[in-house]
């Protein structure tokens, strides 16, 4: 393992304003993974948030989720879809996305992805991009018309390689 802190911190944004998308750009490849960590305050209305990765909008990602809301489970399956809903944002939420092999180019990229919002559910997906690129640019946008509240935090961490 690599000397130091585990999770290095790349950047931080906290909306100052509410917000239709939050992006993270010009990310170094110099990582094995990176992490993205969204909380949201008592104010977000629940919602899912949609992941575009480098400004694709093609339908090159597949998405499979597992979820529950203490009373009942659910699960689904997308496949070839484009900008998919990822995140599951609501009051005092929290969501946690880990890019792995972000930067290696002869691979599709894997996302796993775990989103807590306790007044509604807590749901675990995978998430495929079906792209060898090397991942640069991480946009998280709103799928309805409420935006994404002020104060609401994201954080992009480095994973230093082992």
């Amino acid at each position: 393992m690599a000397a130091g802190s585990t999770y290095t911190p790349i950047a931080t944004t906290t909306l100052g304003s509410d917000q239709s998308s939050v992006t993270f750009s010009t990310i170094s490849g110099s990582y094995t993974d990176i992490v993205l960590i969204a909380t949201t305050p008592s104010t977000q209305v629940a919602q899912n948030m949609k992941l575009e990765i480098n400004s694709d909008t093609g339908t090159n990602y597949s998405l499979t989720t597992l979820g529950g809301t203490g009373s009942s489970t659910f699960s689904d399956r997308e496949t070839s879809t484009a900008t998919p809903s990822v995140l599951y944002l609501g009051a005092d939420s929290n969501g946690i996305m880990h890019f792995q092999n972000y930067s290696n180019t002869t691979t599709y990229k894997t996302v796993l992805i775990r989103s807590n919002a306790p007044s509604n559910n807590t749901m675990a997906r995978v998430l495929l991009w079906r792209s060898t690129s090397a991942i640069t640019s991480i946009k998280i946008k709103r799928e309805s018309t409420n935006d994404i509240k002020s104060g609401s935090t994201f954080t992009l961490y480095g994973i230093a390689a082992a």
